[in-house]
């Protein structure tokens, strides 16, 4: 609420405009309706937005405040963590299997939810940003099966986080540490965890004000965009 009246949602129109994020509601959406177009897309993040919606209801825009957010020094590895990377039980990759880390994410169930809101739609949409050399999905493989990972958008120096899986203990975080490392060589300067959650909190991530969130991605998006398939090695 803003001066007593309701808060507006704005309505998208084909022009490829957002609203400025201050204008989102205290829960963070800020407008409704557009397409899932890779145009469309790039735009929201490079200005601080993003979508996230169910199934059953229209494309929602969020640009939340707080923003959370993961310094690269400032990831978290217990000592169990440590203990599994210092084993080496998973083999970690990147872009090899976008398609089945999204898939799964989607899929793969999550203690306290039901449902996804990876859509179809949305699958189709981050599947073809891949393609496109701008989505990235990193890894962890057991025994030559895939048993976590994570996948995200990278514009600039900023890794947007979207949705990670695990389908045995450690598997997601082990490719947690693995892109923190990757993108600490590459001079990154923070990964985008969007919506506070406790489990990214315990990894490290904390919350920014908007305002500040907005000032370090203009910072961020200043340098060249690292596209193409990624590779473990590099």
């Amino acid at each position: 609420m803003r001066g007593g009246r309701p808060m507006p949602i704005y309505r998208l129109v084909e022009e490829l405009v957002f609203p400025p994020p201050e204008y989102a509601d205290p829960s963070g959406l800020l407008a409704v309706g557009g397409d899932l177009s890779n145009e469309r897309l790039l735009e929201a993040y490079r200005v601080g937005i993003f979508p996230w919606y169910s199934e059953d209801q229209p494309i929602l825009w969020w640009s939340p405040d707080p923003r959370l957010v993961l310094e690269l020094g400032d990831f978290k590895i217990s000592r169990s963590l440590r203990k599994t990377l210092k084993k080496g039980i998973f083999q970690v990759t990147f872009d090899r299997a976008f398609d089945e880390v999204i898939q799964a994410c989607a899929s793969v169930p999550r203690e306290g939810q039901s449902g996804t809101w990876i859509t179809q739609e949305m699958q189709a949409a981050y599947i073809h940003l891949h393609g496109l050399g701008y989505a990235h999905s990193i890894e962890s493989w057991f025994q030559e099966e895939l048993v976590g990972g994570l996948y995200g958008i990278s514009l600039g120096k900023a890794f947007f986080g979207e949705s990670m899986f695990h389908r045995q203990t450690d598997a997601s975080k082990v490719a947690l540490a693995a892109l923190v490392e990757k993108l600490k060589g590459w001079d990154f300067h923070f990964i985008d965890a969007q919506m506070t959650t406790d489990h990214m909190m315990s990894l490290g991530a904390k919350e920014m004000s908007r305002r500040i969130f907005l000032k370090r991605l203009q910072g961020a998006l200043r340098h060249p965009t690292k596209r193409g398939k990624w590779r473990a090695g590099e």
